[in-house]
């Protein structure tokens, strides 16, 4: 109303003056094809074989009643997610015409899924959304589909086990390699999940708004 905007966005380079510096981790899902395009590296020590089936997943989830998002989910899991996202310093709200909008299941674009209990209120949520990237120079692959973790909230099951299931979804649609950011309570769950650090970082930005530097763990932001 007063001509004076506010922005929030993320780059990979540093830009004076960052709030926060997050660390990308990599989940590897098709670990032969992420070798062969040179995503990932084969370990000395292993062989492809004995890669893959460390990287190996189960076909089916193991969370009871994990499904898609409805439109009737809506209004009880953005309360779910604003509840959880009240934590952080830095945070999106979503009423429910934004999260409806933001996080209907979208083919190859958004996908979610959640857990609700006999009063059909939202329990649990995981989504993850699709960012593939060309691939040049490759005389087998010309895409490589990558599913980026959005936002989760555990509340009757283990953020573990939902995020297991994430990647087991993940595999399931076709995607190569699942990306995580270390914000929210994801670095509870990176290592037992076998993700990888990966050598490249996040930065997030406010402009004309000003907030002091903060820890990732603060963080309760992901941009689509």
């Amino acid at each position: 109303m007063n001509g004076i905007f506010q922005a929030v966005y993320t780059a990979g380079i540093s830009l004076p003056t960052p709030i926060a510096s997050c660390q990308y981790w990599h989940r590897s899902l098709n670990p032969k094809k992420l070798i062969d395009v040179g995503f990932s590296q084969l370990n000395p020590r292993m062989t492809l074989q004995r890669t893959i089936k460390l990287f190996a997943l189960p076909t089916a989830t193991s969370t009871p009643g994990l499904r898609h998002l409805k439109k009737e989910d809506c209004p009880s899991a953005a309360k779910l997610l604003n509840d959880y996202l009240s934590k952080f310093k830095i945070r999106m709200y979503f009423s429910c015409e934004d999260f409806e909008h933001w996080f209907t299941p979208v083919k190859d674009v958004i996908e979610t899924y959640v857990v609700v209990n006999q009063s059909n209120e939202v329990t649990d949520l995981v989504s993850f959304y699709s960012l593939p990237s060309s691939i040049l120079k490759s005389p087998k692959h010309t895409k490589l589909n990558a599913a980026y973790s959005w936002y989760n909230v555990a509340s009757t099951h283990p953020l573990t086990e939902l995020m297991r299931d994430s990647l087991i979804l993940a595999k399931n649609l076709g995607f190569d390699v699942f990306n995580c950011l270390a914000i929210h309570d994801n670095q509870s769950f990176l290592k037992d999940l076998k993700f990888g650090a990966g050598d490249g970082n996040l930065q997030f930005y406010l402009y004309n708004w000003l907030a002091p530097p903060m820890e990732p763990q603060n963080v309760g932001l992901v941009l689509l």
